[in-house]
């Protein structure tokens, strides 16, 4: 009868103990790379579709991978592999064209070879007008001021429906020259109109090309008020966003 000694135990339970946190390490990394990616909202450019503070998955799998879906995004190779377009209306992280090194998030609003242009704030593509309906205002309150921002519901030509924000008239890119978007790259804008800095401002972002691409938005995990931190969970019963929790992102 053998007999095992209390440092052999240990010596075998640390062992174990250090097998699961690098399988589990390892488990993470696969599903970060090549299934889902979170992410949160820093800014209110997707007002009302995404709020400050919203938390999402983010599926890597729905275009394919590039570079970028990498950790760290090592340059092992170029374009995509697996690859499948994104579709009009889709809302997509991407690589900043400008400083990869920041993402961003945005709606897809022009595919390869399409002449997109905003015209007393109505958006434009290629010459036709999208449907723009008015709906109920977007009220909002900062500091206990209310405030009330003009919605629209937009129909893109494929039947995307979604709606935006129109914080004044006449604004900065209500009117802008036409923007053809050239083969393999895409235009992207935000859902809060005159306070998203997108493919309009081609200095800053620009044509999106399709390897810049990392995923396509599709739930939300978690949202707080924003101000609040995800850390405080004694103040989570008031500062969560209970009825945005497992929403769909569309």
């Amino acid at each position: 009868m053998s007999v095992q000694t209390g440092t052999k135990r240990k010596e075998g339970g640390f062992a174990e103990t250090l097998r699961v946190v690098i399988h589990a390490l390892i488990i993470a990394l696969v599903i970060r790379t090549f299934l889902f990616q979170p992410f949160n909202i820093p800014s209110g450019s997707m007002i009302p579709t995404l709020l400050v503070c919203d938390y999402l998955f983010v599926s890597k799998y729905s275009y394919g991978y590039s570079h970028y879906s990498i950790p760290l995004s090592p340059p092992l190779f170029s374009g995509r592999i697996f690859g499948s377009e994104p579709a009009r209306g889709d809302i997509v992280v991407f690589r900043l064209p400008k400083d990869d090194s920041i993402d961003y998030i945005k709606r897809v609003i022009g595919l390869p070879g399409d002449r997109i242009q905003m015209i007393d704030g109505i958006l434009n593509i290629n010459g036709e007008p999208v449907k723009r309906q008015r709906i109920d205002d977007y009220v909002t309150s900062e500091e206990g001021a209310v405030q009330r921002v003009k919605r629209f519901r937009e129909t893109l030509p494929n039947g995307v429906t979604y709606t935006t924000l129109d914080l004044t008239d006449n604004g900065f890119y209500d009117n802008t020259a036409v923007y053809t978007v050239p083969s393999g790259d895409y235009f992207m804008m935000g859902d809060n109109r005159d306070n998203s800095t997108d493919s309009r401002v081609l200095s800053q972002v620009g044509y999106v090309p399709y390897q810049n691409i990392i995923g396509k938005a599709q739930i939300i995990f978690f949202s707080i008020k924003d101000g609040a931190h995800a850390w405080e969970v004694w103040r989570w019963p008031w500062t969560v966003r209970w009825n945005r929790l497992f929403t769909l992102v569309r």
